[in-house]
């Protein structure tokens, strides 16, 4: 049973250059967790200094109620599967996760059960015999998980460890880890992504990193459906979320809303009070939840400047008046003929219609 607990952790390089700052979590035993941001948000240093392999410049880091700041990465009990295999070319399949374990001086007997449990798990035990260059990226990662799982540790940590394979091979390999999670329910897992299916399909909970701190922590479809904020809604779903600048012209448990760019009126379940009347807020609905609307009410109204036809779903993106604003984009189930020049309104169920005022969701306020 074990638990991760992060209190105002910060990290801090030559004592100038701020990553990461009053980052508190609390990792439960059998989560998996997932750490998500944009590129240079610090999700990989946060990982590496639960792992050992970063000084934590401020703040504590406890592991099974232990706090391991100054531990070293081999007394902490965890294991690290990194975004390079790292295998040894020369050693078989069966060397190479054993090699940790003979280092440990364990006996022989008790590191063949352990490799022969591992390699059952990850569905390696015909491969056992070979050299890794004899297998394929997805074999290869799963040598390297492989190698983590043996040494029966405390937190796993998951560095990118998918970004090498291609897309079928992330895929399979994807649902292979999750297929282990299941069979270990009570291993605390750390996984760090740049990829939103990832994260949304693997995680227990999700961890949004952002401007140096934690932007929001939830579980994923928390997040998809209830982001606290605009960078939240943005970047969880993929297209991102629409914004549109607009005004609250009716209050209650029912907010009424005026679009202004290209847009009517349209109603959102997210309660307002009173003295928000005639505040200026940016109204937000996903492209999978716009409805091709032929009433007055409605969220945009566009001419339809390009046209992607994916079979299961089809993509509309909508001419902007300021080229600096993004495009508003619509993702229509099914196959639709050509509508390219042609105009279009859109709308949304009120239930998914998300208004932001000064960048933060009214339902966080």
């Amino acid at each position: 049973m074990t638990d991760v607990k992060l209190t105002d952790v910060a990290k801090v390089y030559g004592g100038k250059v701020e990553v990461l700052k009053n980052i508190d979590l609390d990792i439960k035993t059998g989560e998996l967790v997932v750490f998500v941001g944009p590129s240079g948000c610090g999700k990989s240093t946060l990982l590496r200094m639960i792992a050992g392999l970063e000084k934590i410049s401020d703040g504590t880091l406890e592991i099974d109620g232990q706090v391991v700041n100054d531990i070293p990465p081999s007394q902490r009990g965890i294991a690290m599967v990194f975004q390079s295999y790292a295998l040894y070319p020369h050693m078989t399949v069966r060397d190479n996760m054993a090699f940790a374990l003979q280092i440990a001086k364990m006996p022989k007997a008790e590191i063949d059960a352990a490799v022969n449990a591992a390699a059952e798990k990850l569905q390696l035990t015909e491969y056992l015999d070979r050299l890794p260059k004899a297998l394929s990226g997805g074999q290869r990662q799963r040598v390297a998980i492989g190698r983590a799982v043996v040494r029966s540790p405390k937190v796993y940590l998951f560095d990118e460890p998918l970004s090498n394979l291609d897309a079928a091979l992330r895929v399979a390999t994807r649902i292979e880890i999750a297929q282990l999670k299941e069979q270990m329910p009570d291993t605390t897992m750390i996984y760090v992504t740049h990829d939103q299916v990832e994260a949304m399909t693997l995680a227990t909970r999700i961890v949004v990193l952002a401007n140096k701190g934690i932007a929001q922590v939830g579980s994923p479809l928390d997040l998809y459906e209830r982001p606290n904020s605009e960078f939240v809604a943005q970047f969880i779903g993929s297209p991102a979320m629409n914004l549109v600048a607009g005004e609250i012209v009716g209050t209650g448990a029912v907010t009424t809303l005026k679009v202004h760019d290209g847009g009517g009126t349209i109603t959102s379940a997210v309660p307002s009070l009173p003295e928000d009347m005639g505040a200026q807020v940016n109204v937000g609905f996903r492209p999978e939840d716009a409805i091709q609307s032929d009433g007055e009410n409605y969220a945009y109204e566009g001419e339809i400047e390009i046209q992607e036809s994916l079979g299961e779903v089809t993509l509309i993106y909508f001419k902007r008046a300021a080229p600096e604003h993004e495009p508003v984009i619509a993702k229509l189930p099914g196959i639709h003929p050509e509508q390219r020049g042609k105009s279009m309104r859109l709308t949304a169920d009120p239930e998914k219609v998300h208004i932001f005022r000064n960048g933060v969701s009214l339902l966080y306020r």
